[in-house]
């Protein structure tokens, strides 16, 4: 559970200061947008991941979660997509772009929180 609880850490910290980098060149609705999508992406992502440390150890589980994480991130951005191209009075290009970018960043994440307990490190010379 240590897992879950140092990537959720590291995950919100990514996001804020995503966020914070984007703020100054965004205009007021953008703003609004990406707020939106780091809301919605952090408690997907996160559930996601802990699917993942719980079926860590059945592997057949872990590929089902993995890839059934997968889909539902997409299904999340298309639905996502659906919803912002009915003028929902959020701009749908920095959300949407928001959006997949928040995933994929943590996404990137993951694979650093589920090495294998004990496993060392190799440096790559």
């Amino acid at each position: 559970m240590t897992r879950f609880f140092r990537y959720g850490g590291v995950a919100l910290l990514v996001l804020l200061v995503a966020v914070a980098g984007l703020w100054p060149w965004l205009s007021p609705p953008a703003r609004t947008g990406v707020l939106l999508a780091a809301v919605i992406a952090y408690p997907i992502q996160m559930l996601a991941f802990f699917l993942l440390v719980r079926y860590w150890e059945d592997r057949k589980r872990f590929l089902l979660v993995w890839v059934g994480g997968t889909v539902v991130r997409m299904g999340v951005i298309l639905g996502a997509a659906l919803w912002l191209t009915r003028g929902r009075g959020f701009p749908p290009a920095p959300t949407l772009l928001s959006l997949a970018g928040f995933f994929f960043g943590l996404l990137l994440l993951e694979p650093l929180f589920l090495r294998p307990r004990g496993a060392e490190t190799t440096e790559i010379i």
